[in-house]
């Protein structure tokens, strides 16, 4: 699978210190990533089964899916931000509360920040 590799790809770089001030692992199955016991019985080690500070997705389907399950499964709080054009875009749900459209639009405001800071347009 595409995402598969990406992900290998992705571990890679970081590995090779392309990609910095994070640790990378992956690809995982969601509950490898989430429950570390998970991952022990499967014999996966990773620094960073069972505490991830982020989850990555493959495309926009998979990361909606993957938000409503942990809104309404888990009553996680959310942000929506799409990386990769020019700027940063916020991309909330039509479901999504003053909080979560408020958190999307701090978080794009500072990664808009932090690209003019580094020399980069916003």
């Amino acid at each position: 699978m595409r995402s598969t590799l990406d992900a290998a790809a992705l571990c890679k770089m970081a590995d090779r210190g392309q990609i910095t001030g994070a640790i990378l692992d992956g690809p995982l199955a969601f509950d490898n990533a989430i429950s570390k016991e998970a991952a022990q019985s499967k014999g996966i080690v990773s620094p960073v089964a069972g505490d991830p500070d982020i989850l990555l997705v493959p495309d926009l389907e998979a990361g909606n899916m993957l938000g409503k399950q942990l809104t309404y499964l888990a009553q996680a709080a959310s942000a929506g931000i799409v990386m990769g054009a020019r700027v940063p875009m916020v991309l909330t749900s039509r479901a999504d509360d003053a909080s979560g459209r408020l958190a999307s639009s701090a978080i794009a405001n500072l990664l808009a920040h932090q690209r003019r800071q580094q020399g980069g347009r916003p």
